[in-house]
């Protein structure tokens, strides 16, 4: 009995067996044939996320992926920027001014370009073997033509007329002599050319320049300040000349390319409060010199004369001022006596400059401004730049004038 039923299961499983093999054929049968795997065309497909460090790995390479795409390559070296700091502007550069010692010397080319016709003229003139009366009133019209003066003309004539006389015979290099004496004469040698700037004990020698504007007054305070310097002084220049548009800016200017500091006011301010405090600053300094460059208009309901003699009294209240230049343009000839005639009314002129000498001027000018005002020619300009203005030296002026 019990071989039966063991022989019952076993023809049981067989039968399992052999029906799963038949379903398992058919199923084949029905699928397609499966294509073999091709290669990809992309080598490298996004990366799916992962978690933990692998994760952490891939996102990182994703990052340096992107960088490299978006940014440009880096530099081998940093690159300092120097322009993301402000620049500091540069002090100005001070200047060292010529020697005053001289310079009328080394001016005098470019005096005797302008200045030859009179000399020459007069050496001319006194050379003729017959110095007739027709010739002595040429030479007369030559000098009243150089702007000499009626006066002046005059006494020089007569002077020249009789040392001819005693002299006879006349070599040219005599007659040049007998010029040169009697002109350097007329011209005042024993004056005092010295500008006054040495002060008391306890302040600074005061220098106020006066003048109408187009004179080159305050081209002339600037140049001054140049010359002390040059001299070995220390300046504080004040700018008085309110009323001129930028005035205070061109003396600024000229005192910076020198290291001079300049004392200053608003546009239209008073000019005797901006004299008072550049004289004040001085003597805080301890300056050697203030030179106060002054209005030459009339620009408000007082006159302008009235507006100096203020100025000065104002200024005289910390002591007595040392000069008092008439800066005057030497190429408005008998204009410019007329000028210095009202300052002379109002302020003690001390001293005169004449500036533009190198131009269309007349060289007699020097005589005739002297011999009206009783006082020195002290300087002269003689160009436009820095250094162009000198010391007035009669012999150099009239050796410029007559030649060698």
């Amino acid at each position: 009995m019990e071989f039966v039923i063991l022989a019952v299961v076993i023809a049981l499983v067989a039968v399992g067996v052999i029906s799963g093999l038949v379903v398992s054929s058919r199923k084949k049968k029905q699928l397609p044939p499966t294509a073999p795997p091709s290669t990809p065309t992309i080598t490298a497909p996004p990366a799916e996320p992962h978690v933990g460090e692998d994760a952490a790995e891939t996102a990182e390479e994703q990052r340096r992926t992107i960088e490299e795409v978006a940014l440009p390559e880096a530099p081998a070296s940093p690159v300092v920027v120097e322009e993301a700091l402000p620049e500091v502007p540069a002090a100005p550069e001070i200047e060292v001014p010529e020697p005053t010692a001289g310079r009328l010397v080394r001016l005098r080319a470019r005096l005797a370009r302008s200045q030859n016709s009179l000399g020459k003229g007069l050496l001319t003139l006194l050379s003729r073997d017959n110095l007739d009366e027709d010739t002595w009133e040429e030479i007369e019209d030559t000098l009243l033509t150089a702007d000499v003066g009626v006066a002046p003309t005059q006494e020089l004539v007569e002077r020249l007329r009789e040392r001819v006389r005693v002299l006879g015979t006349r070599t040219p290099a005599e007659l040049r002599t007998l010029l040169r004496e009697e002109l350097v004469a007329i011209l005042g040698p024993d004056f005092d050319r010295t500008v006054k700037t040495e002060g008391g004990a306890e302040t600074p020698g005061v220098v106020m320049v006066v003048g109408v504007n187009g004179t080159g007054k305050t081209t002339t305070t600037g140049k001054l300040a140049r010359v002390l310097v040059a001299d070995g002084k220390s300046v504080v220049l004040g700018a008085a000349d309110t009323f001129r548009a930028a005035a205070a800016d061109q003396l600024q200017t000229w005192g910076e390319r020198v290291g001079a500091r300049t004392v200053r006011g608003p546009e239209g301010g008073d000019p005797a409060s901006i004299a008072f405090d550049a004289v004040k600053e001085g003597i805080a300094e301890g300056a050697d010199v203030v030179l106060i460059d002054t209005a030459g208009r009339l620009h408000t309901k007082t006159g302008l004369m009235d507006e100096l003699g203020k100025v000065k009294r104002v200024v005289e209240k910390h002591g007595p001022l040392d000069e008092v230049l008439l800066v005057l343009d030497a190429t408005t000839g008998q204009n410019g006596l007329v000028q210095a005639r009202v300052f002379a009314e109002v302020v003690d002129i001390t001293g005169i400059v004449l500036t533009k000498l190198d131009g269309t001027a007349k060289g007699g000018i020097v005589i005739a401004v002297q011999r009206e005002l009783g006082v020195p020619v002290k300087l002269i300009g003689l160009g436009e730049g820095a250094d162009d203005l000198a010391p007035f030296e009669p012999g150099a002026f009239v050796d410029a004038l007559i030649g060698d």
